[in-house]
């Protein structure tokens, strides 16, 4: 679903990606896990089309986002740490603007808005101006928007903040539930006792560079994913 082929992304002299390989399968929720700076968050961007880089490519669900990036876009959702929303539109009207963006019909739409509306307990304030919400309750309509096309990939930049944790139990649940369904999960988090719950595989990175990738399994073995993250860092400091 996510093929990330040699990506190098620079800034200057500093390479914020260096070399970068993964590839997440249908039905994997992959966590990206680094310190600040580290990389992640550039990564993610490529992925997701908003940044241009200078050597390697990156393939949705078989599709090179430097050949038809607007093919790649309809295929997936992203959901930034600090989503940037309309605050002049009501979430209803935000809601609706993105599902007239990727064309989904009124009645596929309307049922899916009042799902996980429900599930996130926003509906009753869909009808509120988003200059008026919580920064929880403008990430819960990121998530929505995210979802409202069924996309096949969901890239996510530390999805969890600003997050209440009944909230954070309904987002997780419906991660898993979009891979059962035959869709993937590329996210950042600092939340390392979620990612080892939560996730099929994971990738860590430092100064631009996989320093380790693979199963939750293969990466953590008999210790935790915190005691392996730390080793790391200092191996690599």
């Amino acid at each position: 679903m996510l093929k990330i082929q040699n990506l190098t992304k620079t800034y200057g002299e500093k390479r914020a990606a260096d070399d970068i390989n993964l590839h997440i399968k249908k039905g994997e929720i992959c966590a990206f896990i680094g310190h600040n700076g580290a990389g992640k968050t550039t990564t993610i961007k490529a992925v997701c089309g908003i940044l241009n880089f200078e050597k390697g490519d990156i393939f949705i669900d078989g599709i090179s986002i430097k050949e038809a990036p607007v093919e790649c876009k309809k295929r997936i959702a992203y959901i930034s740490d600090d989503p940037e929303l309309y605050g002049f539109m009501t979430g209803i009207q935000y809601l609706n603007f993105v599902a007239d963006i990727f064309g989904v019909e009124r009645k596929e739409r309307s049922e899916r808005i009042r799902k996980y509306a429900d599930m996130f307990e926003l509906t009753e304030n869909l009808a509120k101006p988003i200059s008026s919400y919580s920064h929880g309750m403008k990430q819960k309509t990121a998530v929505i928007a995210a979802l409202i096309h069924g996309p096949k990939l969901i890239i996510m930049d530390e999805p969890f903040v600003g997050l209440d944790p009944k909230a954070s139990h309904t987002l997780k649940g419906i991660m898993r539930n979009v891979c059962n369904e035959g869709g993937a999960i590329f996210f950042s988090t600092h939340v390392l006792e979620v990612a080892e719950k939560l996730c099929d595989k994971v990738a860590i990175i430092k100064n631009g560079k996989i320093i380790r990738y693979g199963t939750m399994d293969e990466v953590k073995g008999d210790t935790t994913l915190e005691e392996v993250f730390l080793e790391l860092e200092d191996e690599n400091a």
